[in-house]
């Protein structure tokens, strides 16, 4: 197995977010809202996000240029979304997107850093997050506030890119996935692939953070997905730490 090397953790400079944008995207965005949505609808969820037009309260973390959110309200749901990134470069195409997609005022993006959310405990119904968990040098920060944020009975979905076993699967999978991209975009997903977690790494953050092991499951030849509910789970934060509501966006 590949040891797990660190990326930086923040995609800011103007390149990165620009050739992250460019890439694409679009089926594995997809993929993911459909997942999500299949997630939902056997939840008590499922009323309030496709029938009843009481929005459901989604938080994005790690949204990047804001691409799933717009995916998601592609479809017929009655949600308010929070996205949040730490890379303010990101955050300026994700605005950008949004207009374009003739959704701004639906979609709130907002700068933090996924290791301290800036949001009171239990505060959404759904927390989504893609490809943000192999950024983190020690997962189990962003992971914790994930589902610190997260209401009882609410949804965590968390999809991210698993570690191949060797490097030969590493080229495999750029030759497959990223073929068509620039040699700066090829590198990226190299890296990102380097820094991802395996299906074990992911099962003992779960156990540390009292979250069910088997709510995570290898999802594609790629990905692994942890998709489940929260119980009454007790998440520890310092207690000097300082919470600031969200505005509601909508």
């Amino acid at each position: 197995m590949l040891p797990r090397t660190l990326e930086p953790e923040v995609m800011d400079s103007v390149e990165e977010a620009a050739d992250y944008d460019a890439m694409d995207h679009a089926e594995v965005n997809r993929r993911f809202v459909d997942d999500l949505l299949a997630a939902v609808a056997r939840s008590a969820l499922s009323d309030r996000l496709f029938e009843t037009g009481e929005r459901v309260r989604i938080l994005d973390v790690g949204t990047g240029t804001a691409q799933i959110p717009i995916e998601l309200f592609r479809r017929p749901v009655s949600a308010s979304v929070w996205a949040v990134d730490l890379a303010a470069e990101m955050l300026i195409l994700g605005e950008h997107n949004i207009r374009m997609a003739g959704m701004h005022g639906r979609i709130l993006l907002e700068q933090a850093d996924a290791k301290s959310l800036p949001y009171d405990e239990g505060e959404f119904d759904v927390v989504m997050s893609n490809s943000i968990i192999h950024h983190i040098p020690v997962p189990s920060d962003s992971l914790r506030e994930m589902i610190r944020v997260l209401r009882p009975g609410g949804l965590l979905f968390v999809r991210d890119l698993l570690r191949p076993v060797s490097e030969a699967d590493v080229e495999d999978l750029v030759r497959t996935y990223a073929g068509n991209e620039n040699d700066h975009s090829q590198q990226l997903f190299r890296q990102s692939l380097h820094a991802a977690l395996t299906i074990a790494e992911v099962q003992d953050l779960l156990t540390g953070c009292g979250w069910p092991t088997e709510d995570v499951q290898q999802t594609t030849d790629r990905h692994w997905t942890i998709s489940g509910y929260r119980a009454a789970l007790s998440v520890e934060r310092d207690p000097g730490d300082a919470e600031v509501s969200a505005n509601d966006p909508l």
